[in-house]
């Protein structure tokens, strides 16, 4: 499957493009086609800039099955360790899988995104729980 699209906004950050291209191949075969064959989900850069802000659209929500899915990740996660940018890449993906909403009995969204993120096999570290 071709994820050149969802990883070509993260060009300056090599490390993090690299863990974005392998989580995104670590997904059943069902998620990768939800978002490959969704003009609505995507993936951006964070670019909050101190006194600036942020220059990043972002479509507001619409009604169910409307808006955006867009994943945007920080620039730190090339940084962090590999596992805790991994866990953080799989959960945010997890919240658009899920449209941001519960996942089975889960119906706090983050719990749900951990669970589901966990079912492919990005858990939450330790540290962090």
């Amino acid at each position: 499957m071709d994820f050149s699209d969802y990883v070509a906004p993260f060009a300056a950050y090599p490390i993090l493009q690299q863990r974005v291209l392998h989580v995104l191949t670590q997904l059943p075969v069902e998620a990768q086609r939800d978002f490959l064959d969704d003009p609505r989900f995507g993936t951006a850069i964070d670019n909050y800039e101190p006194g600036i802000g942020w220059t990043l659209f972002m479509p507001t929500p619409g009604p169910p099955g409307q808006g955006s899915r867009r994943v945007v990740l920080r620039p730190k996660l090339n940084d962090c360790s590999e596992r805790f940018a991994l866990y953080v890449i799989a959960h945010e993906f997890a919240h658009a899988i899920l449209r941001n909403g519960g996942w089975g009995d889960i119906t706090d969204i983050e719990e749900a995104a951990d669970a589901l993120a966990a079912s492919w096999g990005f858990n939450r570290p330790k540290q962090f729980e």
